[in-house]
């Protein structure tokens, strides 16, 4: 099986093919987690990767709040019924205090193992947030209609298509998007790598294959950024964000059962 917790040299890819071609590679790190039990490190390992659940998810009050209650509260608000099994999170942790997580995939089952539905949450870098619930098929692809803004050079328009099948048993993590827009070429991205166990060793190679990772990409994304400004790729307005959770039209959670009604089956 996956091991978990697991670090995962990444291989990340952008390609955009409208109105003009640009495409980069890079690597990067991210870390393959049981929501419920995520790593706590030995203190000298602890700046290296720290996982903080203020870091995911819509905006918290509640104090003492972990992972598990704030993706339950988040599917809770959209009228979904969250998963009663394990949850596994392909994420990026917190190194030397700094965090960004552009996509972060969650893998939520039932208690018999059934996956009941993969929730991937984007985060730009103007601090949003958004999540998209699919059910994916047998191969681990769904649709569902972008509604939050990315990037200054892409609107809100289109649909993508995700890849996100579960991490094979060898280790093997394969997830791509696709952005598919009426009259352009598709945008895609992908981020592909194999997990190993978070051993000492795994953890400290990690620092030499992808140093501070978070600020790395950061980095890399401005820098990207600057270059299509420099090509004179068009910059789109970015619109308010004014909702954080979209459910996609063929899911099978169009058909799970409100809150409310679970609730009342619960209590009878």
């Amino acid at each position: 099986m996956t091991p978990i917790p697991a670090v995962v040299h990444t291989r990340i890819t952008h390609t955009r093919t409208t109105p003009i071609r640009h495409s980069f590679v890079y690597r990067s790190a991210s870390w393959l987690i049981d929501i419920d039990d995520p790593p706590r490190l030995p203190w000298l390992l602890r700046m290296f990767a720290r996982f903080v659940a203020a870091d995911h998810f819509p905006e918290s009050d509640s104090p003492g709040d972990t992972l598990r209650s704030r993706l339950d509260a988040h599917l809770d608000a959209a009228d979904v019924v969250p998963p009663n099994g394990r949850v596994v999170g392909l994420l990026s942790p917190r190194v030397a205090g700094h965090v960004f997580n552009p996509l972060s995939v969650y893998w939520c089952h039932d208690l018999d193992g059934t996956l009941r539905c993969v929730v991937a949450e984007v985060h730009n870098t103007y601090g949003e947030r958004h999540c998209y619930v699919t059910t994916p098929d047998a191969r681990g692809d769904a649709r569902v209609r972008k509604e939050f803004y990315v990037s200054p050079f892409n609107d809100v328009d289109g649909t993508y298509r995700l890849h996100v099948p579960e991490p094979d048993p060898d280790g093997r993590v394969a997830v791509s998007i696709i952005l598919d827009r009426e009259d352009q070429g598709s945008f895609v991205a992908s981020l592909t790598g194999r997990a190993k166990p978070a051993t000492v060793r795994a953890i400290l190679t990690t620092q030499l294959v992808a140093p501070l990772a978070p600020l790395l990409v950061t980095a890399r994304i401005r820098i990207q950024g600057i270059r299509l400004w420099l090509k004179r790729l068009p910059v789109v307005s970015r619109p308010v964000h004014d909702h954080a959770t979209t459910i996609a039209d063929d899911t099978r959670l169009s058909l799970t059962p409100s809150r409310k009604d679970f609730d009342e089956r619960s209590a009878s």
